[in-house]
């Protein structure tokens, strides 16, 4: 890989390169999911199916569709008991993390009879995406399902695309097990989305769909925005190593190229004050290359979205880093903790030489469903914030109304909203002698 100075003109080129890769950059693509969404939501399961015959080439009725007990049943039997095991582990510390994140409705009161407060309600619905075939991750199925189950969702869906003989990838459905989903639905592509959003005879009507899949379904998900809620308009995954010369090349090469294997479209960027440790890192990257299942996509990855950068100072390299608000970050100098301090824009940050990217993808708990393409600017994993909504409460007493009655009035008829002011003032007309 070539090694670059990080100069200001080098952040700029990266930042619009990396931006090139959103989903919001193919509109040509637009109005095909316009067209299957549509379909769906005009004629239900008659669309589904025939959707699913055409894209994922499976024959399917209101009795096949959704997955019975018998069918999960024989995906434990499927799956090698220790990944089961190790599944459920797992789920464990995803779950355990999440309860830390809810919160509780709130209330306060006064003597003159104001109350006010927060009232938190779960979600009834959601809907969860899980892709199929070779991009199968029964870690998303958890990472998904399980914040809608600690919020307190009532009904929770996952739709899955099938194989050719109506068949969901084993390791799916035994997450989804395990998380707690309620149904399971042998729907793929943009005509999931359609079902989750709008409904149809056989897949229930969701109030929010999360979860990953291909352009398809990133732009159904951003179109059906509105009739439901989503997680996020994802983009391809990436990865951005800070490190300074501490770091073990072998080891920041290895996560670098974790990320480069999911998509030609992944980024894979390390930031160093040291040109030592890029030339290793270049140099290990080769080497691991040539023993790696996924090298053909990682090297058009790479060529694509992959950087070498280096500065001469550690402030310049988080400053570029807070710019291009990295899906994962890894922070690997002599003192992580302080520089991870500074960090303001990242989904995950992992600090030290033993927190490798993986980690927080499989089990240690916090999701791995993380802002992309800069969006960590402003947005946050999925969480259990996500499957909950809360309403504002507001109570007074008539002696609390009254102190403030003429404070309101002027203001709404400042704005020149008279029915505003209007509505407040009826209340005292009779003491105030006018009508």
């Amino acid at each position: 890989m070539k090694i670059t100075e990080l100069t200001e003109n080098e952040q700029e080129k990266l930042l619009e390169v990396l931006l090139k890769r959103s989903p919001s950059s193919y509109g040509e693509y637009e109005k095909t999911v316009s067209g299957i969404l549509a379909d769906v939501r005009s004629r239900g399961d008659s669309a589904l199916f025939e959707y699913e015959n055409k894209f994922d080439h499976c024959v399917l009725t209101k009795d096949t569709v959704r997955v019975t007990r018998e069918e999960t049943e024989a995906a434990y039997s499927a799956l090698d008991p220790e990944f089961v095991r190790v599944m459920k582990k797992a789920a464990e510390n995803i779950r355990s993390y999440h309860e830390k994140q809810v919160q509780q409705s709130w209330f306060s009161s006064s003597e003159d009879g104001i109350v006010l407060g927060q009232k938190v309600t779960p979600l009834a619905s959601s809907g969860c995406y899980a892709p199929g075939g070779r991009a199968a991750y029964p870690s998303s199925v958890l990472m998904n399902v399980i914040p809608a189950k600690v919020a307190g969702v009532e009904h929770i869906i996952v739709c899955t695309p099938p194989d050719a003989e109506g068949r969901i990838p084993a390791g799916t459905l035994v997450a989804a097990d395990i998380a707690g989903a309620d149904e399971v639905f042998k729907a793929g592509g943009a005509q999931a989305i359609g079902a989750m959003a709008f409904g149809t005879e056989s897949i229930p009507r969701v109030d929010k769909i999360t979860g990953p899949g291909n352009i398809y379904v990133a732009l159904a998900k951003k179109q059906c925005f509105g009739y439901t809620g989503i997680d996020s308009v994802a983009g391809p995954s990436e990865i951005l190593v800070l490190a300074d010369e501490t770091a073990d090349a072998r080891y920041v090469a290895a996560d670098l190229l974790s990320q480069a294997e999911h998509d030609p479209m992944a980024s894979a960027i390390l930031l160093t004050t040291s040109r030592e440790l890029a030339q290793q890192v270049s140099d290990e990257i080769d080497g691991f290359l040539k023993t790696l299942s996924r090298a053909e996509i990682i090297r058009r990855s790479l060529d694509s979205y992959g950087y070498l950068f280096v500065a001469s100072s550690m402030d310049q390299l988080i400053d570029a880093a807070n710019r291009i608000a990295s899906e994962h970050m890894e922070i690997v100098t002599r003192d992580p903790f302080t520089v991870m301090t500074k960090i303001r824009n990242a989904g995950a940050i992992f600090l030290g030489t033993w927190s490798s990217e993986p980690l927080g993808d499989y089990f240690a708990g916090p999701n791995h469903i993380l802002p992309t393409n800069g969006t960590a600017r402003f947005f946050s994993p999925l969480g259990v914030d996500q499957f909950v909504k809360k309403s504002s409460v507001i109570s007074y007493s008539r002696e609390a109304l009254e102190k403030v009655h003429g404070d309101i009035e002027l203001f709404a008829e400042n704005e020149g909203l008279t029915a505003h002011a209007n509505s407040i003032r009826v209340r005292f007309e009779e003491k105030d002698g006018s009508k």
